[in-house]
């Protein structure tokens, strides 16, 4: 039986600080980090850097703060992934959303 999106929140952000990421409370919007919250249809991954750290990158001949979002989701998903979760990209906001239905889900 799938868990509701509360009980899937606290399992994302459990499995993402064992993994050792830095995840910030869902209603702070300002502070640095990955953001888990209730989605349509499961719990949205978000990641949320500073204006320094985007200007650093820009600074960078070839690299883009794109490149190092896609690496970060990459390496979101890859850990969520092998936890069980289906994970897919968010159509309308900058994350990945972490489905509410199969077998982990549950878990």
């Amino acid at each position: 039986m799938p868990s509701t999106p509360p009980q899937l929140v606290e399992r994302v952000r459990h499995v993402l600080k064992l993994a050792g990421f830095h995840v910030v409370d869902e209603s702070d919007d300002t502070t640095l980090g990955l953001r888990v919250s209730e989605a349509p249809g499961g719990v949205l991954v978000s990641w949320t850097t500073s204006h320094g750290f985007t200007a650093l990158v820009a600074d960078r001949p070839g690299a883009s703060g794109n490149g190092v979002r896609v690496v970060v989701q990459a390496a979101v998903t890859s850990l969520l992934v092998q936890c069980g979760h289906t994970v897919v990209e968010a159509a309308d906001v900058n994350g990945i959303v972490v489905l509410a239905e199969g077998p982990a889900a549950g878990a």
